[in-house]
């Protein structure tokens, strides 16, 4: 692939426990040989699938799939914080595959995951970014996301201290009383999801 992915390249679903081996392909890079993931060892199959079960009881987890059939790339939304009153509020994490970098392909995922949750009743989503990381800031600014501040030599890998810089961004608006966020077995995803290879 080069350029833009076209209409036809791609489509973007709910991750199911078959992804597993290749979502491991995609992540393992990115905890061995990079700070972009602060996990050293990257998980295995059945973790991965243990991980898949786990996020997916209550939240979004997309996979974009070629036309080959392989996946690309996900993108997932998780819990924030553990205590009762961040729940309005999730992380954001998105991987892609080294042939699916600078295509388009994060910006679909993340278009789509911004959708699902806005409707699922969350208010905010939160990314955090292993400094210096210029795609990845490009990338969360371009779809709205805003700097709230940086953690400074949080983490240590590869033999060094590492910055963490986290992005916000507002999904609805806020109201004094929210309604309870949902999970996302709740609604019907994929008209947030199928109609968005043919806007690319």
């Amino acid at each position: 692939m080069s350029g833009a992915l076209n209409n036809a390249s791609v489509r973007l679903r709910l991750v199911e426990q078959r992804d597993a081996a290749r979502i491991c392909e995609i992540y393992a890079p990115f905890c061995r040989e990079t700070a972009v993931s602060f996990e050293a060892i990257p998980p295995n199959e059945d973790a991965m699938k243990e991980r898949i079960q786990s996020v997916t009881e209550t939240y979004p987890w997309l996979v974009a799939e070629g036309s080959a059939g392989s996946v690309l790339g996900y993108a997932y939304a998780t819990r924030h914080r553990e205590r009762a009153a961040y729940r309005w509020s999730v992380d954001f994490a998105v991987y892609l595959a080294p042939a699916a970098n600078r295509k388009g392909l994060g910006s679909l995922l993340y278009s789509a995951l911004i959708r699902v949750c806005k409707d699922l009743g969350y208010h905010r989503a939160y990314a955090g970014i292993t400094l210096p990381n210029d795609a990845s800031v490009g990338l969360h600014e371009k779809l709205g996301f805003r700097p709230v501040g940086v953690y400074r030599r949080v983490g240590f890998k590869l033999g060094r201290w590492h910055d963490v810089g986290w992005w916000a961004l507002d999904l609805v608006s806020d109201s004094c009383e929210p309604g309870e966020p949902r999970p996302v077995s709740s609604i019907d995803c994929s008209r947030w999801i199928s109609s968005f290879p043919d806007a690319i």
